[in-house]
């Protein structure tokens, strides 16, 4: 994923722009694209500031939302398997999830999975830490 233009240049071509210039004229002289003094500058429109927006996927994910639920489940039923919850989460909660994902979102959560010596395992929450 590419970097964010600095707030000082951001700053300089809405500048420039405010001065009564041309935002392809700010882009020509400060030697960036046409595109990006454009949206630059309907930015500073929409949203009243210059400052680049957050990169990447929204913290949390998506199962953030099920999290009380998901929680529910596992210590009601420690040794459920992550197809049996996710194919409870999809029936009870209308919201699809791969088992590899809701086994991830435990294990961020705290959960840990044990296996005991006759071969049966069970998730047991630890210090999530």
């Amino acid at each position: 994923m590419g970097k964010s233009y600095s707030s000082d240049l951001r700053d300089r071509v809405v500048g420039f722009v405010e001065a009564g210039h041309s935002r392809r004229a700010a882009a020509r002289h400060f030697g960036v694209s046409e595109s990006f003094a454009v949206k630059l500058m309907q930015r500073v429109e929409r949203h009243g500031t210059a400052a680049p927006v957050r990169q990447g996927r929204p913290p949390g994910g998506r199962l953030v939302a099920f999290e009380a639920f998901l929680v529910a489940a596992v210590e009601a039923k420690p040794d459920i398997t992550m197809p049996e919850l996710a194919a409870r989460l999809s029936a009870e909660r209308g919201m699809k999830a791969a088992p590899a994902e809701l086994s991830r979102f435990l294990c961020r959560r705290g959960f840990t999975y044990k296996k005991s010596p006759d071969g049966v395992g069970a998730r047991t929450r630890g210090d999530p830490g």
